[in-house]
């Protein structure tokens, strides 16, 4: 499948502005922005692929452009990334049998989840999209409710029936459970990683459709279809050892610094 990535950035965020201009060390202490480590995640990904970065900032393209990513400027009207991932597929006349929604805000995304992703998409005719679910180790659980517990909205967590089908998202952890589970131990409950494979379609309608009201309760794009009778295939993948984790807050810099360091990325 020829793929497009897209890698929507807004600067007006609303839990944390600025932040696809972040700068983040890695391992040896040189800093990056969050944008530019997003776009060289994406650019490990094999295949046919058209890598853009979405935006309606002069200051992230500016910025973009002087590390050497093309940029696509889009409106400043949408309500999310898929919305400016679907202005970005017709701007680029939507020529491609797949679009990536590689959320700015996931550095350390491995390239073989957007590979099994797309895999997974071709594999399941009858999905609108895809998106990939991590089980959770006991160690990743606790992080997750010690966000929650802290007031602060962190990940996003995945309930799917035995085909793989998406049944929710939650910013809440859930399934719920009080079983205690040590840190290198699998749980029940998944956390969503926040990439996307669209059929191009179904993109293209989601940008008719008005949010929906579990999308705008959760804060979470991908409601949308499912509220609107969509099938949303879950992708279960496998983090080879490798530490995961977005920036949602603040709070989540050095937890990100400290995981690269441990990967000695750079």
């Amino acid at each position: 499948m020829s793929v497009l990535i897209v890698i929507p950035a807004r600067f007006a965020s609303s839990r944390y502005p600025g932040k696809p201009l972040v700068a983040l060390r890695g391992a040896s202490g040189l800093t990056k922005s969050l944008i530019q480590r997003s776009w060289e995640a994406a650019c490990q990904v094999t295949g046919d692929t058209h890598i853009v970065i979405a935006t309606d900032d002069d200051r992230i393209a500016a910025a973009s452009r002087a590390f050497g990513a093309e940029v696509i400027m889009t409106s400043d009207q949408w309500h999310n990334g898929t919305e400016r991932c679907a202005e970005a597929d017709h701007l680029l006349k939507g020529d491609h049998d797949c679009v990536v929604n590689l959320q700015g805000d996931a550095p350390l995304t491995p390239p073989w989840f957007i590979e099994d992703l797309v895999a997974g998409l071709r594999a399941a005719p009858q999905a609108s999209l895809a998106t990939p679910v991590l089980r959770c180790d006991g160690q990743m659980l606790a992080d997750l409710k010690a966000d929650r517990q802290a007031g602060r909205v962190g990940g996003t967590t995945a309930v799917f029936d035995q085909q793989g089908h998406a049944l929710y998202f939650s910013k809440e952890v859930i399934p719920f459970t009080t079983h205690p589970y040590p840190a290198g131990d699998p749980s029940p409950v998944f956390h969503h990683v926040g990439v996307y494979a669209y059929r191009p379609a179904a993109l293209a309608d989601y940008a008719t459709w008005p949010p929906g009201v579990i999308e705008q309760l959760e804060g979470l794009e991908q409601l949308r279809f499912l509220e609107q009778g969509h099938m949303v295939k879950c992708v279960e993948v496998d983090a080879r050892g490798r530490s995961f984790w977005e920036l949602n807050n603040p709070e989540d810099v050095p937890r990100l610094e400290a995981m690269m360091a441990d990967m000695g990325m750079e």
